[in-house]
């Protein structure tokens, strides 16, 4: 595969964005789609700067026929599409289940877990009909064991583990795999925002991981690329923890 066909959901900050200049570093042709076009855009720019091809689509993967019409888009302009990382995700609130809002949670479901199936449900279509592809969903250590004060973002996350594992059951046999990763503490815009607001203290957070640090987008981007590629080709309906040993504990 010389130029791989990627599509990257969430990708202008964080992983996502770490992701697609990751993958386009490899020679990857990406598709790197979000709300925020301005962001999108220097991502864009980032990549074609550093001699790989990138483009930027808006898309907001709660919307169905938004997502529908996304992979549509890249399928007419590249005639397949091999590589899909799932990055798209929020986490819009840190409060005791009992004290948390519904409005938000219901929110949270339609982009983290909603997208992840409207994308996953329309990908997985694409590469049955052009013979094979690899799928990377964004899932969390909150996906895969308790975390307090995320309770509903960690029913997202668990559910995104469910699809990932129940579809790369259903697609195994098509040269389809469907993996994904769970990140610990990550450096991104949510992160230091929360420390920003001194809801989280940095020192504390990263004295939680047994690694004692934060994670960097591209450590997790280093993993979903490894995923995609051929290099895990015996490998899925696995659950990557890149979590600076959290999941041990």
């Amino acid at each position: 595969m010389t130029h791989p066909i990627a599509l990257v959901t969430g990708g202008t900050s964080g992983i996502g964005k770490a992701t697609a200049k990751l993958l386009a570093a490899k020679g990857a042709i990406v598709t790197i789609s979000g709300r925020r076009e301005a962001e999108g855009a220097q991502v864009v720019a980032e990549i074609r700067a550093a001699g790989g091809q990138a483009h930027f689509v808006r898309c907001d993967v709660s919307d169905e026929d938004k997502v529908r019409s996304l992979i549509e888009g890249v399928v007419a302009q590249h005639g397949r599409l091999d590589w899909m990382a799932n990055c798209a995700a929020v986490s819009l609130e840190t409060k005791l289940l009992a004290d948390s809002d519904s409005e938000i949670f219901k929110t949270m479901i339609d982009i983290n877990l909603m997208g992840t199936y409207y994308i996953m449900k329309h990908v997985i279509r694409q590469m049955q009909q052009q013979g094979g592809g690899s799928i990377v969903n964004i899932s969390s250590i909150a996906g895969i064991k308790g975390s307090p004060l995320f309770g509903p973002y960690a029913a997202t996350k668990f559910g995104v583990v469910g699809m990932t594992k129940s579809a790369a059951l259903e697609c195994a046999a098509q040269n389809i795999r469907i993996n994904a990763v769970a990140p610990g503490g990550v450096r991104t815009e949510l992160l230091e925002g929360l420390f920003a607001m001194g809801q989280f203290d940095e020192t504390v957070v990263a004295g939680m991981h047994p690694v004692k640090r934060i994670g960097e987008p591209v450590e997790i981007a280093n993993g979903i690329a490894w995923l995609l590629s051929d290099e895990s080709s015996f490998v899925t309906g696995h659950v990557l923890s890149i979590d600076g040993g959290l999941q041990a504990l």
